[in-house]
């Protein structure tokens, strides 16, 4: 089982030198920034290894998650028959993007090993990749980032300290409490 879910950065830069921190007063940095465009982060993870990937694009179009999706096929997990993938009704989250990206023999023979799972409707946070994207951005992403290669290297960092926890995410949430807190979005079968 692998969780897919993305997270768009905006990149911005300096615009005077921060000052350092000193005894007694902490780093004073000025309110401007310059923007320098933005970027997206797939993250993948299986979350009862404990293992996290992430994949820094310049764009967030149909053809990078196909291009996401045949890497994690191809290269990450290339003898598993089946991938249970876990992620959100996002526009570009279809198997119809394969299709845009890559031959038709081509995005077929992915599509067969691919189970796909999404999250409800207004239900994201049951992917933990999302978990993971919340850790991502509180650990690494909450500062100023100027560019992509910038933010490749801070990312691999990230993913390669975390990685070598190779901590499981602690799932908690059971049937039952999904059963109670998401009665709304369901309906209901009724006997007779």
């Amino acid at each position: 089982m692998v969780c897919l879910d993305e997270i768009s950065k905006q990149l911005v830069a300096e615009t005077r030198t921060p000052l350092p921190a000193e005894p007694g007063q902490p780093e004073r940095v000025d309110y401007e920034y310059e923007r320098c465009g933005t970027a997206n982060l797939f993250l993948t993870c299986e979350p009862l290894a404990g293992h996290r990937h992430l994949t820094v694009t310049e764009q967030r179009t149909a053809v990078d998650f196909a291009k996401e999706v045949r890497d994690l096929l191809e290269v990450r997990y290339p003898q598993a028959e089946r991938v249970v993938l876990v992620m959100d009704n996002l526009n570009t989250h279809k198997p119809a993007a394969l299709y845009q990206a890559f031959e038709p023999a081509v995005a077929r023979s992915l599509i067969e090993r691919l189970e796909i799972h999404y999250t409800p409707k207004h239900g994201s946070w049951l992917n933990m990749a999302e978990i993971e994207l919340s850790v991502l951005s509180r650990q690494c992403l909450d500062r100023r980032l100027s560019d992509v290669d910038t933010l490749t290297q801070e990312v691999a960092a990230w993913e390669q300290a975390r990685n070598s926890d190779a901590r499981p995410v602690n799932w908690r949430f059971t049937t039952p409490d999904a059963r109670i807190k998401l009665k709304r979005l369901y309906p209901s079968i009724q006997d007779g």
